[in-house]
């Protein structure tokens, strides 16, 4: 019996370690992929920055007369389509669009200006006109019913102003 009585506590042990073992652990769950990631789309441009915008096609020209100077631009083979106008007497200087009817904003690459209409007088001292001279490359004439003029910032039109300071 003593082979019996010592079976059982073996038996017992093996009993007891078979059913300590730990559990089968939990399936993994499937991977998924990462999402793809979304195309980076622009912004949609409602306009093209005037900065953008070609030259309109022309000249500057350069006048003197009893009343003054003048810078005229005109378009290649057109007449006057934007003129500075220094009545030296009066000290201003004259903005003009010939066909003109209402609002007009000249914009610089200071910032844009907007008239009621033209033309319009200013003073020779006028800070406007400083912006006209001194824009980066160009300037622009804008009014309902007309074209748009990107003008050139060449010298002509800074000589009208500085011919009326003096």
């Amino acid at each position: 019996m003593r082979i019996a009585t010592r079976a059982v506590p073996i038996a017992l042990v093996l009993l007891l370690a078979a059913c300590s073992t730990p559990p089968a652990p939990p399936p993994r769950p499937a991977v998924t992929p990462p999402p793809a990631p979304k195309p980076v789309v622009p912004a949609p441009t409602s306009a093209i920055d005037w900065r953008d915008i070609p030259q309109t096609p022309g000249r500057w020209t350069y006048s003197r007369d009893a009343s003054g100077t003048a810078a005229v631009f005109t378009e290649t083979g057109g007449s006057a389509d934007f003129i500075l106008h220094c009545n030296l007497p009066q000290r201003t200087v004259t903005l003009s669009r010939p066909g003109t009817t209402g609002a007009v904003t000249l914009t610089t690459s200071y910032s844009p200006t907007t008239w009621a209409s033209l033309p319009v007088s200013l003073v020779a001292t006028d800070p406007f006109l400083d912006k006209i001279a001194f824009t980066r490359g160009r300037f622009t004439v804008e009014s309902p019913g007309t074209t748009r003029l990107v003008l050139p910032a060449w010298a002509e039109p800074a000589r009208v102003i500085e011919d009326c300071r003096g």
